[in-house]
């Protein structure tokens, strides 16, 4: 009788250890379900990819978020023996905030490349999604409600006047490219990956999730050693 009881309380034990892995599980996946990659290009022409002093650039006019996301990016970098710089150290503080000339660029392509650069990495928002969730619990599968027209059209008229029938958010579609500054044009473009940011709210938590999977897929892809 006491071993059953031992038996009935290590299965009781194992289940719920089981259980408690797989909510563990599932917080963590949705905890990444945030930033979404969707492709990327590599070239072709490029053998190899060893740059000697690369440049971190996100473009965006809110210094905050561009000094979170530069510097963990440059650190995932020199976690992986790549010497890295963020752009506030070397541009001035306003430089992504208003649109430049070709002759400003150039000057400023030149001026890093005299400082030593030979590898920009640019990080931008190439464009914005607005996305509409319609809630289910409003919106049940096909039944009773489906069967004539007047009374599909009474049920669900709500959904359009009713703000807590669905939830809007928005799709941060962004673009990271990597450049070779000092080769010609056939092999200057290195790499470029795109992922979707879904409805991000906080900037650090974000920008973590960007920058794991950025270097995952540089890493994938052998463009940079993995860990």
């Amino acid at each position: 009788m006491h071993k059953i009881i031992r038996i009935y309380n290590f299965e009781l034990k194992l289940n719920i250890m089981k259980k408690v892995v797989l909510l563990i599980g599932m917080l963590l996946l949705s905890a990444c379900t945030s930033t979404r990659f969707v492709d990327s290009w590599k070239n072709k022409e490029i053998t190899s990819f060893e740059p000697k002093k690369m440049l971190v650039i996100g473009m965006t006019d809110n210094l905050i978020a561009r000094k979170i996301f530069e510097e963990k990016l440059k650190n995932a970098f020199i976690l992986r023996n790549i010497y890295a710089v963020e752009s506030l150290d070397i541009l001035d503080n306003g430089f992504t905030n208003a649109k430049k000339s070709e002759e400003e660029i150039d000057t400023m392509i030149k001026k890093i490349a005299n400082e030593g650069f030979d590898t920009v990495v640019i990080t931008s928002v190439k464009g914005i999604d607005e996305r509409v969730n319609y809630r289910t619990e409003y919106y049940p599968t096909i039944g009773y409600r489906w069967s004539r027209f007047g009374r599909y059209y009474y049920w669900y008229q709500d959904i359009y006047y009713t703000p807590q029938y669905y939830d809007s958010y928005k799709v941060y579609n962004v673009d990271t490219v990597i450049y070779n500054i000092n080769e010609d044009d056939t092999k200057s473009l290195v790499w470029v990956g795109a992922i979707n940011l879904v409805d991000p709210q906080t900037i650090n938590a974000t920008v973590n999730d960007y920058v794991t999977s950025i270097i995952k897929q540089l890493e994938k892809e052998k463009l940079i050693k993995m860990l």
